[in-house]
């Protein structure tokens, strides 16, 4: 049991080794032509710039928490600064590696394309795969080394109060990444399209448009520093709740009995997340190793096919190791884990309901099934008709997603109380928490397959640029359409695990209150806190939008005016380019700009709402969970929709392009654009930093 910790970093080690193998080869390869290198040299400076720019206006904001943390009469202090210090660090340096690795593989991918969709796929999973093996080793690093610090070497007091505080430097990282690099991209992407595309009417990605290479860059910014840090912040949230909330079960079991010293039999508990965390990130190694381009075989069962062996390995060894783990039926206070199986049973049932959850997503966003299909089909009648299938389609899809979450729920409570048998209303709420561990075992291969795609989409539109012949945009459009699809479906893990974790923080930040605390929808309070609380997501998806379309106005405005002052432009003349530095610049600020409102709310909300009342507090939680998990299902499908939609019919459907129908589609993906890479991603951060800022600062509540 004393070996789980150190197990874990070895786990992350290696996860750490494979990331900087896969990074020596994608750096091997050759970048293709002097024009493809200059077009890919434009995309890196400007994704580096913004990101060392937003690093040091996020710094700002750490810095701030961080003396927070040191006032405010909260347990585990100093402590607690210092793991949210180190959160807040690892998450931006696992968002640097990514991103330099990224925007070094989309050159490399668009080259290897001349070759064919066999030689491009494993050099642009690759390169998605430094980006997720660096976020799960580098969260797995921190977590291990907190609980190693915190709690076994110095036992400090209130030690699981200070490894939550880690979880919360990760998401504060999160929140402005994925605000701000959602910003950014969007702001682009519709500037650009809105001009290039439905205006003048030229092709995406086409070199004469001053928005392209911005919109390269955002890709970058927002789909993979933005989502890897989203994923950092989810994975380290999945272990750190499970493990808060057994520290607050284990008083409950040893009867009242003092945690100082030896944990006993109940060290188990706490071990047993970090133990599935090491587990998960081996199983991904392997399943990493068998993603290879075959001729002949369908990319996107090449591309899963990591996924698929990294969770058949998972369930092996989350089996064997809870055998282990648990031998000889130990005992928790005058409880018996007569049946520790069922713990395993809860991770089980967390995996399949994460790829559950993340095949509803594929299901309504991908072109070969009939949600995009019937999207495309509205197309023929314009854009309103677009618009109103794909809203309609979004909110269809919470169906599902809100089926599977509450199956999840139900069978990991049950898994968990039959492992203890009479203490099953207690420790089933130890089991839900363990589900979303489950999700989220195999997030290095989840955030590989997901950054896979807008290394696919810099890699089109470098082709493009570059004038290189069609077959090889025909290669990258086929490697861009499966990234969409595998972007929804990680999307779907993501959000999934994030109302899971929410619910087991919540019942952390209750347990800690204690009495105090007391969630009657009677009390007027809780009445008042729900309404808010239900009201936040909707507040927050405003502003993000808001936030986009502001950002894309300045856009339009600027490749409008290149278009109207730079003589040949527009025509293509020979020798006349674009000044793209100005598209960058202006997306960059506008990003920097719009993402400290919705940021700062996520975290000033709570602690307003936490001084005044703290029963208020426990209702805004709840109906911020549910409403957040339904805009952020709602709004990433159907943005996912929308382009799937338009891709499809760029292929060839409902008369291909040029036509009305793909002017009208174009139109839905332009809507869909913040929804699913802006609004939509970002609530599951919401509702996750919002709850366990809640638990952190609750002892100053009261």
């Amino acid at each position: 049991m004393t070996a789980v910790p150190y197990l874990a970093l070895i786990a992350s080690v290696l996860a750490l080794l494979l990331a900087y193998y896969f990074a020596k080869v994608v750096l091997r390869a050759d970048q293709g032509t002097e024009l493809m290198r200059e077009i890919g040299a434009a995309i890196r400076e400007g994704a580096m710039a913004f990101l060392r720019r937003e690093y040091r206006w996020v710094s700002v904001f750490v810095a701030a928490m961080f003396v927070l943390l040191l006032i405010v009469p909260i347990d585990g202090r100093p402590a607690a600064s210092f793991a949210y210090l180190m959160g807040a660090v690892l998450s931006s340096v696992a968002g640097f590696i990514g991103m330099r690795i990224a925007t070094a593989a989309n050159t490399r991918t668009a080259n290897a394309a001349r070759q064919g969709a066999a030689k491009a796929l494993p050099l642009a999973f690759k390169g998605g795969a430094v980006m997720g093996f660096s976020v799960a080793g580098l969260a797995l690093l921190g977590i291990s080394i907190n609980y190693l610090l915190w709690v076994k070497w110095l036992g400090v007091d209130q030690a699981f109060q200070v490894v939550a505080a880690f979880g919360l430097g990760a998401s504060s990282i999160a929140l402005f990444a994925r605000i701000g690099g959602g910003i950014y991209t969007k702001a682009a992407d519709v500037g650009g399209d809105l001009v290039g595309k439905v205006e003048a009417g030229i092709p995406e990605d086409d070199p004469r448009n001053p928005a392209t290479i911005a919109d390269a860059v955002g890709d970058n910014v927002g789909d993979v520093a933005g989502m890897g840090a989203d994923l950092f912040e989810s994975y380290a949230g999945s272990i750190v709740a499970p493990v808060v909330l057994a520290s607050l079960l284990v008083p409950v079991f040893l009867e009242g009995d003092s945690l100082a010293g030896s944990f006993g039999d109940a060290e188990g508990l706490l071990m047993y997340p970090i133990l599935i965390g090491a587990l998960g990130m081996i199983a991904s190694i392997v399943g990493a190793l068998f993603v290879r381009g075959r001729e002949g075989r369908s990319l996107s069962g090449q591309l899963h096919t990591g996924q698929y062996v990294a969770m058949a390995l998972t369930v092996v060894f989350a089996i064997v190791g809870t055998l282990v783990l648990f031998s000889g039926s130990p005992t928790v206070g005058s409880y018996e884990l007569s049946a520790p199986i069922f713990l395993a049973f809860t991770i089980i049932v967390g995996l399949l309901g994460g790829w559950a959850i993340g095949f509803t997503s594929e299901y309504f966003t991908s072109e070969h099934f009939r949600p995009v299909k019937g999207i495309a089909q509205q197309s023929e009648t314009g854009p309103a008709t677009v618009t109103i299938e794909g809203i309609a389609q979004g909110k269809l899809s919470t169906l599902p997603a809100v089926a599977l979450v509450v199956t999840m729920i139900g069978l990991s409570y049950l898994f968990g109380g039959l492992a203890f048998g009479e203490a099953g209303d207690v420790i089933g709420l130890y089991g839900v928490s363990l589900a979303a561990i489950g999700m989220l075992a195999v997030t290095g291969v989840i955030v590989a397959v997901d950054a896979y795609g807008p290394i696919a989409d810099n890699a089109g539109g470098i082709a493009e640029m570059a004038e290189l012949p069609p077959e090889v945009r025909g290669v990258t459009d086929s490697l861009d359409s499966l990234g969409n699809t595998t972007a929804a479906v990680a999307k779907g893990f993501a959000v999934g695990s994030a109302a899971v974790t929410a619910l087991a923080l919540f019942k952390s930040f209750s347990l800690t209150a204690g009495e105090q605390v007391f969630l009657d929808i009677n009390d007027t309070a809780v009445t008042i806190g729900l309404f808010l609380g239900a009201m936040t997501p909707f507040i927050f998806a405003a502003l993000t939008m808001s936030s986009v379309g502001r950002a894309a106005q300045a856009m339009i405005v600027e490749v409008r005016r290149q278009f109207a002052e730079i003589p040949g432009l527009r025509e293509g003349e020979p020798g006349v380019k674009p000044d793209s530095r100005r598209c960058v610049d202006i997306s960059t600020q506008a990003a920097l700009r719009e993402m400290l409102l919705p940021g700062g709310l996520a975290v000033v909300l709570p602690l307003v709402i936490g001084f005044i009342d703290v029963n208020a507090l426990g209702g805004f939680l709840a109906g911020a969970v549910v409403t957040g998990f339904l805009i952020a299902i709602y709004m990433a499908n159907s943005g996912g929709a929308w382009d799937n939609a338009k891709k499809y019919i760029e292929a060839g459907a409902h008369g291909g392009k040029g036509t009305d129908a793909h002017a009208a589609a174009v139109v839905g993906d332009t809507i869909g654009d913040p929804f699913k890479d802006t609004s939509g991603p970002a609530m599951n951060i919401l509702i996750k930093v919002m709850t366990i800022v809640s638990l952190v600062f609750v002892p100053a509540f009261l």
